[in-house]
């Protein structure tokens, strides 16, 4: 049984609905409702009488919320009991997309080294496809991933937060400044995108077959930050997420381009094979991404 759907359950029975639950655990919504769906199926029988927009406990609701606060109160405790006398050190390995790794080592990482000087931390770049072969090998323990939202009961979701991906152009390209730019316009012009395997050109390419078009880069790359940089000297126009254009955009050297007929949305999830150990020196890596 995995403790964070019982946290979940929890908290859906506190606030009376998953809406608000979802918003002070951090979660989705479709992730609650998963998270409260795989209990139910796990316990064979509704822990939720659900009308309209609220939700009540059911009868053996009741009593599973009895056992819930229990088991978490007992987890905690062992927690606090064991930690107490584990340092948080040892090798940790993450794998996450290489658009992440700068946010990883940036500014914060000094801190967290004084913090914790104990823990060796190896981040292993890697598309979302190769970092689920690691974590179920056990070549990595921790994935931070950059894709369509993930949910699957072989994994412990740690964090999600939703990220916007859009195209972008030099600040005074011509197409900069129009109200929206159709498909026809856009790939009239240059590209330079992420290589294939990446998450949000896969997407894109999905979308793209799904209209019977097609991009033919005038660059392929795996850095995406050295393509935002190019589209800024106007070398051409890319595709990226807006952790990585954020700057750019607010420096004012590059401007993202309204297409209403491409819609893509991905979720940045920190998440563990259900069947590992938390060690003092994950957790201590877990929170380090969260707080990116």
């Amino acid at each position: 049984m995995d403790i964070k759907n019982l946290t979940t359950f929890l908290r859906v029975a506190d606030l009376g609905g998953f809406t608000r639950a979802a918003s002070e655990l951090g979660y989705s919504q479709s992730t609650v409702s998963f998270q409260i769906k795989q209990l139910e199926e796990e316990l064979g029988t509704p822990l939720f009488e659900r009308v309209r927009h609220t939700v009540t406990l059911t009868e053996r609701g009741r009593e599973v919320l009895m056992y819930a606060q229990q088991i978490i109160k007992l987890e905690k405790e062992m927690k606090m009991s064991v930690s107490s006398d584990m340092p948080a050190e040892g090798l940790v390995r993450l794998t996450a997309p290489s658009s992440l790794a700068p946010i990883l080592l940036g500014s914060a990482y000094p801190e967290f080294r004084r913090r914790y000087p104990g823990i060796a931390l190896k981040i292993i770049e890697a598309d979302t496809q190769e970092m689920f072969r690691l974590i179920n090998h056990n070549e990595a323990d921790i994935m931070l991933t950059l894709d369509n939202h993930i949910y699957s009961s072989e994994y412990i979701l740690s964090y999600e937060s939703q990220i916007g991906v859009h195209f972008i152009a030099q600040a005074g390209h011509p197409l900069a400044d129009a109200g929206s730019v159709t498909l026809e316009e856009l790939l009239r012009e240059p590209f330079m995108l992420t290589e294939r395997g990446m998450s949000y050109r896969r997407l894109l390419d999905e979308q793209l077959a799904a209209r019977s078009l097609d991009i033919t880069p005038v660059l392929e790359s795996g850095n995406a930050y050295q393509l935002c940089a190019l589209v800024a000297q106007g070398a051409g126009l890319s595709f990226l997420p807006d952790h990585v254009t954020a700057d750019a955009v607010r420096d004012g050297s590059v401007v993202e381009l309204n297409v209403p007929d491409i819609d893509i949305t991905i979720w940045k999830q920190l998440l563990c094979h259900r069947s590992k150990l938390i060690s003092p020196a994950m957790q201590a890596v877990m929170d380090y991404c969260m707080s990116m």
